[in-house]
Order: C-alpha cells, then sequence, then structure tokens
C-alpha cells in the first residue's frame, strides 16, 4: 500500500523511538503496530470521508432551502399582486353592481301592458241557449255565488295600461288605467251592445323625499280605481271584499316593523232618486276607510254616508221602508302562508259585518236601496293545497245571514260550500273536477214581488282542461277547457221570482246540463 507522506513521518518517528527505547523490538512487532496504526489511519480517512460527505449534503441542503425561500419570496409577491388585483376587481365589481342596481331600478320605468280576459261558447243538452253564471241561484243578489267552472256564458275583457317612473330622488310616479268590457253575445262585432267602460284611472306618488317617520316609504294616490288590497275566491268568481270608486287616499303608513295601515276615500253614486219636489235627484255616497295590517292579521274599518238617500223608498208586504244613508262596515281577516296550518299551500279567512249603508259587506257602498236598520254578517274562508305530486284541492265556504236588508223584518240566509279538485295527467294537460252546494232560506217579505222559500242547489262539472304555464299551479293561466256541468235544486225555488233564472221556461228543477268550451288568462 502506499502511504501519504504524513503518516510515513509519523511511522518513521515511531520506528525510530521504538529503536531508541529498547533495541531488543523485533521486526515482527514493528509491522504489527504499523498494520495496526494502517487500520487507525483507514477508520479515521473512513470518518473524514463521511464528515466531508455530511458537510456536502448540509451544503446542498443550505442551496435547497435558499431557492426554495427565493420561490416562496417570488410566490409571495405573486399572492401580492394577484391580492392587489382582487381587490381592484372587487371594487370594479362593486361599481358595476351598483350600476346594474341602478339599472334595475330604471327598469322599473316605462310602460307596462297586462291584462284578464275569459270568453266561450255554452249550451245545454238540448243545443240551445241556457240560463247560467256563477250566481244563478236566487241568493245571487246578495252575493251567493255557487263557482265559475262550466257555468260562464260571457266575454269578458279588462286591458291595463301603465307607466311607471323613478326618479333621482329616489321618488316614483304610477299612471294606470283600465278598460273593461262585457259581452254576452257571440257574434265578431258587438258595437251595438258594447259596454266598454274606463274601469281604472288613477295616478299614485311613492318614496317622496320630503316625507319622514311613519310616512316614508307611503304611497300617495288619487282618481278612480280598485283598492289595491281587495282580495277574492277566484274559483267562485266571488269578492271577499271589493272597495273601488273615486277618491284618493295614502298607502302603506307604518307604524312598526309589523304595523301599517291605508286611509282612503272613495266616492260612489247611487241610482237617482224618482222624486218630482226635488231638482237634485243625485245621491253620492262616500266612504272613509282605515285599513290596518299587523303581520297576517287585516283590520278594515269603514263609514258611509250617502246624503238624502234616505228618501228612496222599498216596498214590502209590511209596508214602506226607507234606504239608509249612512252606515259602517268591519272586516277582519287572516292571511294564512299554509294551508290552515296543516300542510303547505295558502288559505285566507275573514269575518265581516255591516250596518246600514255598509250591509252590503262585499261590494262595498255600492247597494243603495240598504235600510238603516240593515245588518249583514258574512264568513269567508278557502285555501289552495297540494294533494300529491299530481293532485291538488282548493276548498272555499262562505255563508251570510242579512236581516231587515231592503224591508223591515226580511232575512236572507245562504251558506256556500265549494271545492276545486285539479289531477295533473302530463305537464300541458289536466282534468279539472269542481263541485258546489248552496243552501237557502229566503224571507224577503214581498220585497220587488219575491216568495219566501227554503231549499238547496247543487253544481258537478267536469272540465279537461290544456295550459303551457305551471300546470302544478292551480291559478297559473292562460288555459283552455272543456267543460260538462250539471245542476239541480229544490222544486221550491223556482217559486222565488218571476224574474230570476229558475223556474223559468226549460230551466226548472229536475236536473240542467251545459256542455261548453272557454279560454281564460292572465299577465
Amino acid at each position: 500500500m502506499i502511504m501519504k507522506p504524513r503518516y510515513l513521518a509519523v511511522a518513521i518517528g515511531l520506528i525510530l523511538s521504538s529503536t531508541a527505547q529498547g533495541a531488543d523490538t523485533s521486526a515482527t512487532a514493528l509491522e504489527a503496530r504499523l498494520n495496526a496504526l494502517e487500520k487507525r489511519i483507514q477508520i479515521a480517512e473512513t470518518r473524514a470521508a463521511k464528515a466531508e460527505a455530511r458537510a456536502n449534503a448540509a451544503e446542498q441542503q443550505v442551496k435547497t432551502l435558499e431557492t426554495r425561500t427565493t420561490s416562496n419570496e417570488r410566490q409571495t409577491r405573486e399572492v401580492a399582486r394577484n391580492a392587489e388585483l382582487t381587490q381592484q376587481n372587487t371594487a370594479e365589481l362593486a361599481k358595476r353592481t351598483e350600476t346594474l342596481a341602478s339599472k334595475s331600478r330604471d327598469d322599473s320605468s316605462g310602460f307596462k301592458f297586462s291584462g284578464y280576459a275569459r270568453s266561450g261558447v255554452i249550451m245545454n243538452s238540448s243545443g240551445t241557449s241556457t240560463e247560467s253564471g256563477p250566481y244563478v241561484t236566487p241568493t245571487g243578489q246578495t252575493g251567493g255565488a255557487v263557482g265559475r267552472l262550466g257555468n260562464e256564458n260571457n266575454t269578458y275583457v279588462e286591458l291595463n295600461l301603465e307607466h311607471n317612473q323613478t326618479l333621482a330622488s329616489g321618488a316614483t310616479s304610477r299612471y294606470k288605467v283600465m278598460l273593461a268590457d262585457g259581452q254576452r253575445s257571440y257574434n265578431d262585432w258587438t258595437g251595438g251592445s258594447s259596454e266598454l267602460n274606463i274601469r281604472q284611472a288613477f295616478v299614485e306618488l311613492g318614496s317622496l323625499p320630503t316625507f319622514s317617520g311613519p310616512w316614508k316609504d307611503s304611497t300617495l294616490w288619487a282618481g278612480k280605481r280598485f283598492d289595491r288590497d281587495n282580495f277574492d275566491i277566484h274559483w267562485l268568481d266571488s269578492d271577499v271584499i271589493f272597495l273601488a270608486g273615486t277618491g284618493g287616499g295614502i298607502y302603506d303608513v307604518r307604524w312598526g316593523d309589523n304595523l301599517k295601515s291605508n286611509f282612503s276615500l272613495y266616492g260612489r253614486n247611487f241610482d237617482s232618486l224618482e222624486n218630482r219636489y226635488r231638482d237634485d235627484t243625485r245621491i253620492e255616497n262616500y266612504i272613509v276607510t282605515a285599513n290596518n295590517f299587523a303581520g297576517p292579521f287585516q283590520l278594515m274599518l269603514s263609514g258611509l254616508r250617502a246624503k238624502n238617500n234616505q228618501d228612496r223608498e222599498n216596498a214590502g208586504s209590511q209596508g214602506i221602508s226607507n234606504a239608509a244613508d249612512v252606515g259602517f262596515h268591519s272586516m277582519l281577516a287572516y292571511h294564512g302562508d299554509t294551508f290552515y296550518g296543516l300542510r303547505e299551500g295558502t288559505s285566507k279567512t275573514a269575518l265581516l259585518y255591516g250596518h246600514g249603508l255598509g250591509a252590503e259587506v262585499k261590494a262595498l257602498g255600492s247597494d243603495g236601496r240598504l235600510t238603516d236598520e240593515a245588518n249583514t254578517l258574512r264568513i269567508a274562508t278557502y285555501g289552495i293545497t297540494p294533494l300529491s305530486k299530481n293532485w291538488s284541492i282548493a276548498p272555499a265556504v262562505l255563508a251570510q245571514q242579512s236581516k231587515n236588508r231592503y224591508v223591515s223584518g226580511d232575512d236572507y240566509t245562504w251558506v256556500t260550500f265549494n271545492a276545486r279538485l285539479i289531477q295533473q295527467i302530463t305537464e300541458n294537460f289536466e282534468l279539472a273536477y269542481e263541485g258546489s252546494y248552496q243552501y237557502m232560506d229566503l224571507d224577503p217579505q214581498g220585497y220587488s214581488d219575491n216568495n219566501k222559500v227554503k231549499g238547496g242547489f247543487y253544481k258537478l262539472t267536469f272540465a279537461p282542461t290544456f295550459k303551457v304555464g305551471d300546470i302544478s299551479n292551480m291559478l297559473s293561466r292562460p288555459e283552455i277547457r272543456f267543460f260538462a256541468t250539471y245542476m239541480d235544486w229544490s222544486k221550491q225555488l223556482d217559486s222565488y221570482s218571476s224574474s230570476d233564472s229558475f223556474g223559468t221556461d226549460g230551466f226548472t228543477a229536475g236536473g240542467q246540463w251545459n256542455f261548453g268550451i272557454q279560454m281564460e288568462t292572465w299577465f
């Protein structure tokens, strides 16, 4: 083996030292020592090599860490730049959102067109004209509806034009006009019998910046209109409350988060009096209303005044009764967002009471022949709920008792039970079923030569229906219906009046079939 110089010098030194200490040391012993020394030198070399390798590895790790640190710094700078860009993008997005919101507000401005229409043909089993209508029974004059499905014989159209505007101050304005016409003629040209009418023409001003406190978000209105918060039972074609006329008022005076009020003054006209001793026989009826809402509850209070209407005379078997010139009306209602708290759906219930001129509790202020002793109590409740994926139901109950309505001692008592059932067959076809029963106990005390009667009426309708909207929604439109309706009633009801539908030629107790087709739409 070849020894390095430093190791060789050490070895010579050791040899010389060993020679000086004892000349008797043999060559064999010297060789053994040299071998041991060589092993120790090899072990030292190995350790040095390992130490050098560890040093190299450590140096490599340091370089790796330096590389990673440089990369991290670069990534950190990149993240910082991205964060800055994100912040800029967020600011830009906020500006765009604000712009879109502004555009959305502006989109509420402009003209809008909406409407409602129904039209169809109806005939009896002999293929001739027939008596029909949602108010076909003797109680129809007091609001006793029996259901509209397969029972309507007219064309009725409403056309609504609106212009809405939002000003820079945040204030809003709304102008609306409604044209309406009703016809029972099947002809294509009905100008000679047209009932075309402007039913509404009013202006609203809302969110006025000078208003504060409870008036801050209120809306002023004036003109001719239907009250905004009227509601009805559509499938009966019966309003629960219908307040309309010409006047003005304010909506949404907020006293708290869940408490608000509407105030209005409406004017209506009754038929003119036939009085040769009076020059001015026009009767104007004024209705002052406070309509209050607390969460789902509604309390409506109204007072009515029609000067000189007391000169109107109603004749009955017991003599003459004078009409009222004042009255009041009240309604307590609950607007539920479930089906009577039992399942999903909606429901509404209302209790109405009126006295004097307020005794026409549905179409408030529309009847000028009510006496000053008239009292009417009505309850209305209805709801809509799905029974399953393909079935839904809408029941309704209306009941009313009205005493001293037109002459002293009269009594009009009735109750209607109604239900419409919808069965979905496909996404565009359903089967509609409707049943109604109305019980009547009527004692008009000879008013209008009507007779006292008691009895029941029922109606059953089957209507295959096509539609293109959400067929699971009972109130979605448009739809086209084919229908077959069967009606029958107590024979005694035929003798109630000589001028109503019952008892006329071809329309007497014993059963009546009606057939037809009808469309209905709104948008």
